[in-house]
């Protein structure tokens, strides 16, 4: 006699098919539920962590477009489908808009249309529920304080209600730029601009020699403000073990680190794919709850870039227009969100 389906039979079988599929690894894990911002909110700073709207440790994964800079030709991909895809089909929580500053064809230049750019992808990023770090991308930030107060106070007064705002205020000071007598107090004053507006989202300090000497930094600190952290770069082709006891010193001192910029290769922005010192670097920014962007979507040809030149910048990319770093970029950022 045939065994009756009853409906609690087949729901049972369907669960154990399901069951079944999700363990032979049939089914695509997906994007999260719910997008970064809706499930952290706004951040905070606590010590030295990064905290959600829950008093929660976060750590946060994406990518960096590259500079913003007129026909620089990394600026295609600032477009609201190249997002969508990193939001989406990557699970990213958070984009890096690199507003290219000085010339030729940056800000100094032509404001107009940078501005437009990198407003671009904020717009898309609240759309998408990305953090965006709006970064000052200068080496010489201090030499621009006044448009550097400007920008970041256009920035504030048009996005600072978001809670996805991450505003970068120096991107890489150089190794002979003072941090007491010249980063410090650039900082401050743009620090001031913006929380004359926005009195809640995190701002992130770049620190000497291409924001490396984080233990400087955190010898001497910015106080009198509320969510500041400090930027933390790294290329694993060139920094290794010295550079993560540089920052483990920086947060024992008690102060939070963002990794807003890093890399595979060499510091160059070239040559091969250093997987294990990488793979040092996951464990170290997991270890420590750090959250960080991957240097660079973009299609230049250099071992940093994402993607394979002359790609189309707009998204639904497939397996071969990726380079050997940006395949395994993406790989850590989808399964990010998975592991922290």
């Amino acid at each position: 006699m045939a065994t009756k389906l009853t409906p609690i039979r087949i729901f049972i079988l369907v669960l154990v098919a399901c069951i079944v599929i999700f363990a032979l690894g049939l089914v695509d894990r997906g994007p999260p539920a719910v997008s970064a911002v809706t499930r952290h909110g706004f951040l905070s700073v606590e010590g030295n962590q990064i905290l959600n709207h829950q008093g929660q440790a976060v750590s946060l994964a994406g990518v960096s477009l590259f500079w913003s800079n007129n026909g620089w030709e990394g600026e295609r991909f600032y477009n609201n489908a190249a997002l969508h895809e990193v939001a989406w089909e990557w699970n990213a929580a958070l984009i890096r808009a690199p507003m290219g500053v000085e010339t030729p064809g940056g800000y100094l230049e032509d404001a107009e249309s940078n501005l437009a750019r990198v407003e671009t992808v904020i717009d898309a990023a609240i759309k998408e529920g990305l953090y965006v770090i709006v970064d000052w991308h200068s080496h010489h930030a201090h030499l621009y304080t006044e448009q550097a107060v400007d920008f970041f106070t256009h920035i504030a007064d048009t996005y600072g209600e978001f809670p996805n705002i991450i505003y970068e205020i120096y991107n890489e000071p150089l190794a002979d730029t003072d941090w007491s007598e010249t980063i410090k107090p650039y900082a401050e004053e743009v620090i001031r601009a913006i929380r004359a507006i926005d009195t809640k989202n995190l701002i992130v300090v770049g620190t000497p020699s291409w924001s490396q000497d984080v233990e400087v930094a955190a010898q001497n600190p910015i106080v009198g403000f509320d969510n500041i952290a400090y930027a933390l770069h790294f290329y694993a082709g060139s920094h290794g073990q010295e550079l993560r006891d540089k920052a483990e010193q920086a947060l024992n001192q008690g102060v939070a680190l963002m990794v807003t910029e890093w890399g595979t290769v060499n510091a160059t922005g070239d040559g091969a794919v250093a997987a294990e010192e990488t793979q040092l670097w996951l464990e170290f920014m997991r270890r420590h709850k750090l959250s960080h962007a991957n240097w660079a979507l973009n299609d230049k040809e250099e071992g940093a870039s994402i993607l394979h030149p002359d790609v189309d910048p707009n998204g639904a990319w497939s397996d071969e227009d990726f380079t050997q770093s940006g395949q395994l970029v993406r790989a850590i950022i989808q399964d990010w969100h998975l592991e922290n």
